[in-house]
């Protein structure tokens, strides 16, 4: 990886580390148009429901999350993708720990 980023080939998951009873992140990518975060996730931490003027798409790359969306609980594991809806009302949480690549897409 070089200093402008994801110029190389990047393994996602390594870009952030766990840190005890925390959530953290680390933007990889931001613009006009959207951006591209990485969150890890410690047990037991997540984000209350809340929701968001825009579209976006949760991959997780490590462990294993519980996303709810609308009202209806999903697991998602390492490899999984889910889409969180503009104005849906969205929350997670994390019964182990968990990475996920958060993809934030602004609409016109």
């Amino acid at each position: 990886m070089t200093a402008d980023g994801l110029s190389v080939p990047t393994q996602l998951s390594e870009l952030i580390d766990y840190q005890a009873d925390s959530v953290v992140s680390r933007v990889v990518l931001k613009n006009a148009t959207g951006n591209v975060t990485v969150f890890a996730f410690d047990e037991g931490e997540g984000l209350s429901e809340h929701t968001t003027p825009h579209d976006a798409l949760v991959v997780i790359l490590d462990g294993t999350a519980r996303i709810t969306v609308g009202g209806e609980s999903h697991v998602a594991q390492a490899g999984q993708a889910l889409l969180l809806p503009a104005d849906i009302p969205h929350a997670l949480h994390a019964p182990q720990p968990f990475k996920m690549l958060l993809i934030m897409i602004r609409g016109a």
